[in-house]
Parts: C-alpha cells; sequence; structure tokens
C-alpha cells in the first residue's frame, strides 16, 4: 500500500512539473516580441483560429457559452460539496492538500491552453507594426483634429442612416455585413483575412447587462459572442471588435482599432456610423483630460439625433447599473494588467493613438 501510494505521489509530482515547466516555455517564448509576431501570431495562431471556427462555427448557438455555465455550475456544486464537508467536520489536511494540488494543476493546466489557443497574442507586435504606424504620444492639437474629423462622420453617417430608413438587420443577417466588412478590409490588408466565421448571440447577455460586458471572445472555441441586448445601434463596432480578437489582435486598443478599420473600409453606413460613435466617445474622453471645454465644444457639435442614441445608451447603463459590475470591472481590470495593458480598462480609451498615428500616415479615417 505504501508503494502505490507513494507511486501516486510520484506520478502527480511529474504531472505537475511538466506543467510548471510548460508555463515558463510559455512566458519565457511571450517576453520576444519578434518570436511572437513572426511565430505564433502570423504563423501558428491563424490555423488555430481556423481550426476552431471551422469546428464551432457552424453551430446556431455558442457552444463556449455552455462550457462556461456548465463550468460555473461544476464550481457551485464543488463549493457546496466543500462546505458540506467542513460542516461535519470530515475535512482532513491531506484532503485539503489534495484538493489544493488539484487546484494548482487545474490552474496551470488552464494557463497553458489559454495561452496555447490565443493568449500569447497579447506580446505581439500588432496592428501598428503591420501598418507601420507611429504610437508616439499625441498633442491636444492632434486629439483636437481627431475630435473634428470625427464628429462631422458621427454626424454625416447618422443623418444617411435616417435618410435611407433602412429597418435594422436582425442578429443573422448583421453578422453576415460584418463578414463582408472585413472582406472588403482584407482586399487592402491581407492579414485581415476572416474565413470562416464564428459569431454568435451570447447566452449570457442578461448577465453582461449587470456586469459590463457587450461582447467576448472564448479562446477555448474560437467564437466570438455579442451581447445583442444592449442598444442596437452599439451591435454593428461590437462585433467588428470580437471579430478582431478572433484574428490575434489580443488587446483591447488593437481591437477597437482593427474594428473601426474593417468598418471604415467597408461603405456600409450602419457599420460606419456605428463605429465612428465609438471612436468618438473614446477620442472625446481622452481630450476631456486634456482640454475639457473642448471635448464639450465638440459633444455639443453632435446632431440631435446622436445625442438621443448616447442618451438611450447611457439610460440603459443606469437601469442595470449593480453591485455586480464593479467588482468585475475590477477583475478584468487586473486581468488586462497582467496581460500586457498597464492601463486596465483605460486601455480601450487607447484607441485614440493608433487613429492619431493612422490618420497622419494615411489623411483619412
Amino acid at each position: 500500500m505504501l508503494f502505490l501510494g507513494t507511486m501516486k505521489v510520484n506520478r502527480r509530482t511529474f504531472f505537475t512539473t511538466i506543467l510548471l515547466v510548460c508555463a515558463v516555455i510559455i512566458r519565457i517564448y511571450s517576453a520576444n516580441k519578434e518570436w511572437v509576431e513572426d511565430g505564433y501570431a502570423t504563423g501558428i495562431y491563424p490555423k488555430l483560429g481556423i481550426y476552431f471556427r471551422t469546428i464551432f462555427g457552424w453551430l446556431p448557438f455558442s457552444f463556449g457559452d455552455i462550457i462556461y455555465g456548465s463550468i460555473f455550475l461544476w464550481l457551485i456544486w464543488k463549493m457546496g460539496k466543500g462546505i458540506k464537508i467542513l460542516y461535519q467536520k470530515k475535512a482532513t489536511w491531506s484532503g485539503l492538500g489534495n484538493r489544493l494540488w488539484k487546484a494548482v494543476n487545474v490552474i496551470l493546466a488552464i494557463y497553458i491552453l489559454f495561452n496555447a489557443f490565443w493568449g500569447i497574442n497579447y506580446n505581439r507586435k500588432g496592428i501598428a507594426h503591420q501598418l507601420g504606424i507611429s504610437k508616439e504620444k499625441y498633442t491636444a492639437n492632434d486629439i483636437k483634429q481627431i475630435n473634428a474629423i470625427l464628429v462631422k462622420k458621427v454626424n454625416e453617417t447618422k443623418l444617411a442612416l435616417l435618410a435611407s430608413k433602412e429597418n435594422y438587420p436582425n442578429n443573422a443577417q448583421l453578422f453576415l455585413r460584418i463578414q463582408k466588412a472585413y472582406k472588403n478590409a482584407d482586399s487592402v490588408y491581407p492579414f485581415l483575412k476572416y474565413k470562416p466565421a464564428s459569431i454568435k448571440s451570447s447566452m449570457w447577455g442578461w448577465l453582461g447587462n449587470y456586469t459590463g460586458f457587450t461582447g467576448y471572445y472564448n479562446p477555448f472555441t474560437g467564437e466570438a459572442q455579442v451581447n445583442t441586448t444592449v442598444p442596437k445601434f452599439l451591435h454593428p463596432f461590437i462585433t467588428c471588435h470580437e471579430v478582431a480578437h478572433q484574428l490575434g489582435y489580443a488587446k483591447e486598443n488593437e481591437a477597437n482599432f482593427v474594428g473601426f478599420l474593417a468598418a471604415s473600409l467597408s461603405q456600409d453606413t450602419l457599420l460606419l456610423y456605428s463605429a465612428y460613435l465609438d471612436m468618438f466617445t473614446y477620442s472625446n474622453r481622452n481630450l476631456f483630460w486634456a482640454d475639457t471645454a473642448s471635448a464639450k465644444a465638440y459633444a455639443k457639435m453632435l446632431e440631435p439625433a446622436v445625442k438621443e442614441d448616447i442618451m438611450e445608451w447611457r439610460t440603459f447603463n443606469a437601469k442595470h447599473k449593480s453591485f455586480l459590475e464593479p467588482a468585475v470591472r475590477w477583475g478584468y481590470t487586473k486581468y488586462l494588467q497582467q496581460n500586457n495593458q498597464p492601463e486596465g480598462m483605460l486601455s480601450y480609451d487607447a484607441v485614440t493613438s493608433f487613429l492619431v498615428g493612422y490618420y497622419k500616415k494615411y489623411g483619412r479615417l
């Protein structure tokens, strides 16, 4: 019996050691941006992305959401079981040690799979490198110029939508339009090729309304989930953003810019309005910290119909405000900071530097 117990411990130790070695190798590899960009981000990952989207993309529902829901229920069950053991005073130090060891192994395995399937992309050179645009710190005048361009674009596209009296597409139709937008972008920038597609409406959108998420990417299934319960004018850009994650742009500022790039090249007024409004929101917020008066002046220039949309957005958020959101935001901030985004939630706003650099090089937005 002692011999069998020793063998079991040795196997367990060996397994944990293998996991630790794999985790260390990932950390070392990820520290070199050249290796990541040339070897993983533009070599290994695109093939992985295609594989996962092929396997799960045809499903009319989010398989990843089912996995997440199942894991949540399993965790609740395990917590209940643990509480029962403690209550009945059946817990032992050896039992607690075994559970801790298993937990460490699970965490290491998730870390390895997450990074192998997608997470290493957090350490790539990214879209600025691919486009050859500068990410130098912008000035107040730079951001004023971007605000002036965007407020004009937002107003023009909103007025065009109102004039067309177009009915808003259903989810399936919208997702097809996003695919078409990326196909157009691919003709200009081949590294934005998106095929096959795997875009799903989130099963947990109702929960997202109370925790603050509008979309997310599942690195274990390659699916992009969109919270389609938020105001409809947000859906096009949210979807463009999540597709950018699918293409390997892990950082939030990069996914924002890639999503904007695809929408801006689409000539689809619905996508253009959603993207320009989102970009104006970020750039105007950045301008607010540098020149509050100018930021307010540009915001006042928005068409009444645009202001109505913004008010609908704010009202929706206020209606779904809950005690969960601050905790989720704090946790996600820590996650972003651990993944090469020291600004945390402000990483989304950092898309402004890409807009400035892109406009300076190409003269358009």
